[in-house]
């Protein structure tokens, strides 16, 4: 972790998204209400998905920090990767609703042209937003987290939704009045995009999919740098909600003793765990290099 304060940061960013969520839903559903902006509305109802989807990352969060049990032996990590689907789940469900309503407000030739206090709206919740975003993917990404990262893309498809909710109100205002109801569908589709490209990462999550190549590479130099190492010749990670577990297979000289290769393990065990901040199980098992390589 870069700060010593990063875990802190953590347990507090959750409890500051789910507060500025609800203040955002109150503040741009009254002044879509006040200035008739239907694209502000619509806003407001994606952030109230928010509040929801910063409510199952509060649980999700704090149900990962409980230990392994019987039950679940490899620990309750993985339940952040349901968070994150839930996230997405939420928002395309919104999405869908959004583009329901805008569709028919448009065939309806219902279109009011909003007034300019919804301009004001959109540009502070883009702010907020943004801050947001910018907080909990630092947050996630030092820790780890799936489920603050989801949540932050959360707060970043919501900035967006608002860009195109301010353009669209000052298009409605200079005379072009169904500007503001195509944003709410713009907003419609950008929000749907996020929430499909959660749930996919949350599925390749559960289905253990390998962590990047660069780590792997990591792990490999490190191990291989162990002057006891002779060669390494099996390597794979897995993410488990902020952890991650390897399982390591070294060959080192046959002529050592069980406790000699037990003292090997145990050094490039502490080794990978220095360079790999959030390695937690690393499963490594020390066999015997060919007895040809070491004749002399």
């Amino acid at each position: 972790m870069k700060f010593n304060h990063c875990k802190d940061c953590r347990e507090e960013v959750v409890w500051w998204a789910f507060v500025v969520n609800i203040c955002q839903t109150t503040f741009k559903g009254i002044l879509g209400l006040l200035s008739g902006s239907a694209g502000l509305l619509a806003d407001s109802l994606h952030s109230g998905a928010d509040v929801v989807a910063s409510g199952v990352t509060m649980f999700c969060v704090k149900m990962s920090d409980k230990p392994a049990d019987e039950k679940y032996p490899y620990g309750y990590g993985n339940i952040q990767y349901i968070s994150s689907a839930i996230v997405g789940m939420i928002l395309l469900a919104g999405a869908i609703f959004l583009m329901y309503e805008s569709i028919i407000k448009i065939i309806s030739g219902n279109l009011e042209v909003p007034s300019l206090v919804a301009a004001v709206g959109a540009a502070v919740t883009i702010i907020t937003n943004e801050l947001m975003y910018r907080y909990q993917i630092c947050v996630g990404t030092e820790n780890n987290s799936p489920a603050i990262i989801a949540n932050a893309w959360d707060n970043r498809s919501d900035a967006m939704s608002s860009v195109a909710v301010l353009v669209g109100v000052v298009a409605s205002v200079i005379g072009f009045p169904i500007a503001d109801t195509l944003a709410a569908i713009g907003v419609s589709l950008l929000v749907g995009k996020i929430g499909i490209e959660l749930i996919a990462e949350s599925v390749k999550g559960l289905m253990d999919t390998s962590v990047d190549g660069e780590t792997l590479t990591t792990v490999w130099q490190v191990a291989k740098s162990h002057p006891a190492v002779h060669s390494i010749y099996f390597l794979r990670g897995r993410n488990v909600g902020e952890e991650i577990h390897f399982d390591v297979r070294l060959r080192v000289d046959p002529r050592l003793m069980i406790r000699e290769s037990a003292a090997i393990a145990e050094e490039v065990k502490a080794q990978i765990q220095q360079a790999v901040p959030h390695a937690r199980d690393i499963r490594l098992l020390v066999g015997p290099a060919p007895a040809d390589d070491f004749r002399t």
